[in-house]
């Protein structure tokens, strides 16, 4: 990425709606792979959509963020970005009680326990 402080303002402009424009479809994409379970590729979409903020974070006025343009994207996000985080919160919960149960499983009913249980004479 070329060096923002030798940019004109229309080529820092074009390259911000570029960026913003990509990470609109990153977080159009995080809310399918979410909602498909595959969370690999959402968790390598949140990665992608932190390297986009960090390229923005490197121009140093952000005028665009009070564009019109900008405005109507960061709404498109919002509530985009609220229900993909909602449903990744429900889908750890899930997950964290899933393996509450497998570990219980494994220490209390599994079949190493029992096994010891019925090779004890009594």
């Amino acid at each position: 990425m070329p060096d923002p402080q030798n940019l004109s303002d229309e080529e820092i402009y074009q390259k911000l709606l570029d960026l913003w424009r990509r990470y609109v479809v990153l977080t159009e994409e995080l809310l399918k792979f979410i909602n498909k379970k595959d969370v690999d590729t959402f968790m390598e979409l949140v990665r992608q959509r932190g390297v986009l903020i960090e390229q923005m974070k490197q121009f140093p006025d952000q005028k665009f963020r009070e564009t019109d343009v900008c405005k109507q994207m960061i709404e498109k996000i919002v509530p985009i970005d609220r229900e993909a985080a909602f449903k990744a919160r429900a889908w750890l919960i899930a997950s964290k009680r899933q393996n509450a149960s497998v570990k219980a499983y494994d220490t209390y009913g599994g079949t190493r326990s029992s096994g010891r249980i019925f090779n004890r004479k009594f």
